[in-house]
């Protein structure tokens, strides 16, 4: 991880103090406290008429080349289901519209200390889904063959539906 080192604020040196319980990055010249939250993200557990799902192969780290649910970061001005269908268009393709909600974690990151996924169904899309932006390749797998899934919070989502709709293990 990162450490700030410099108020964003006024840019003076963060030092650290206990606030609320914790030690937390204060900023003695602005007299400023820095709260760290996790960053918020979404994905998408997209099924077609075949009941298969679409996953996305990374072209960036982490996890580069590790198959994965289509998704990332959302943006400021975005809600979760905005973020999730702007992420789906711009990794595969497809124009998407939110099933319903199917789960929201807190994971560690590997650039952020913490991530809030939040994972959404999608069953009603149109286009071809074709490799986009941070995607190598996107492809369609059958829910009894699975390639390795790049993150914990992706597989959660996937048994989730899963669980729900049908009798078979959880993808590796």
């Amino acid at each position: 991880m990162r450490e700030k080192k410099f108020c964003p604020y006024c840019g003076a040196p963060l030092s650290e103090r206990i606030e609320e319980g914790r030690t937390r990055k204060w900023c003695k010249a602005c007299n400023t406290t820095l709260y760290e939250n996790p960053v918020p993200a979404t994905c998408s557990v997209v099924i077609d008429d075949q009941n298969r799902i679409l996953l996305v192969k990374r072209s960036v780290e982490p996890k580069k080349g590790v198959w994965c649910l289509p998704g990332g970061f959302m943006e400021n001005g975005e809600n979760p289901e905005q973020g999730a269908l702007r992420e789906l268009f711009e990794e595969t393709g497809l124009r998407g519209k939110v099933d319903f909600l199917l789960g929201v974690v807190s994971t560690p990151g590997t650039i952020y200390d913490s991530i809030l996924m939040t994972g959404f169904l999608v069953r009603a899309y149109t286009g071809k889904a074709k490799a986009g932006d941070d995607a190598e390749k996107a492809e369609w797998f059958s829910m009894d063959t699975f390639p390795e899934i790049a993150f914990t919070s992706h597989k959660n989502f996937i048994s989730i539906y899963r669980a729900a709709h049908e009798n078979t293990p959880a993808p590796g």
